[in-house]
């Protein structure tokens, strides 16, 4: 089963680039994206065999996921249930048989920071939401985090220190999902610096692989051992970000 996360950096805009042609090469059993930017009525987007399912922001041109699945899951749900978080289209949750999945696109904090408290709250309520979801089955969730983890996930740490998606606050956000038991699946398989899914479009980034990982597939503990691979689709062009994914057992 090959799950894949990819920010498009706006729905519209990605299917003018290849997006299609893109998708057929990766052959996703399921694929989660994340900043549509639009909803399912804005775009004449057509997938034979696959189920689509879109949660878009009540502002328009902002956030929003969609999940394509050629596996038909036995629920679906949108947002976390909490007004505060449920405004702006960043949570699908698909539950299957044997796990529950999750696609989320995680606020920013911004320029200047202006919304790294908000960020913080988001982080505690999707980490509360997900283990929730774990006491009845395992749980996957992917999309873009908006965090680079660790020094090794971003090519400048020293001078981002302070900068959205590599603070203190949010790189401890993370830490609590690996304390509470949620594997970074890529890191299981690649311990190698150099390994990013977003660059900046300013000075030739992406040409010279100055990047952050910042999209990721996390899995529950007992998941481990179902993991047959993690992989990071940096070849795949038409966004600012690369598409990253996991096939499991």
């Amino acid at each position: 089963m090959k799950l894949i996360t990819w920010n498009v950096n706006g729905m519209r805009a990605v299917l003018k680039k290849s997006f299609l042609d893109s998708f057929d090469s990766m052959e996703p059993d399921v694929l989660c994206v994340q900043e549509t930017r639009a909803t399912r009525g804005d775009v004449a987007l057509e997938l034979p065999g696959y189920a689509q399912y879109w949660n878009s922001a009540q502002k328009k041109g902002y956030s929003g996921t969609a999940v394509f699945t050629r596996i038909d899951p036995v629920s679906v749900s949108y947002d976390m249930g909490i007004p505060e978080h449920d405004t702006e289209g960043r949570v699908i949750t698909l539950e299957f048989a044997q796990f529950f999945l999750v696609n989320t696109y995680t606020p920013n904090a911004q320029h200047g920071l202006l919304r790294l408290e908000y960020r913080q709250k988001w982080d505690a309520a999707f980490l509360a939401y997900v283990k929730h979801l774990e006491e009845e089955k395992p749980v996957i969730f992917c999309g873009d985090l908006n965090v680079a983890h660790a020094e090794i996930d971003l090519a400048n740490p020293k001078a981002n220190e302070r900068n959205p998606g590599f603070t203190v606050e949010e790189r401890r956000g993370f830490d609590r999902y690996i304390q509470e038991g949620f594997i970074d699946t890529f890191r299981v398989f690649n311990k190698d610096p150099g390994q990013y899914t977003w660059w900046s479009y300013r000075f030739n980034a992406r040409a010279k692989n100055i990047g952050w990982r910042i999209d990721y597939f996390c899995v529950s503990s007992v998941l481990k051992d179902s993991l047959v691979s993690a992989f990071i689709l940096s070849d795949i062009m038409g966004s600012d970000h690369c598409p990253a994914g996991i096939v499991l057992k």
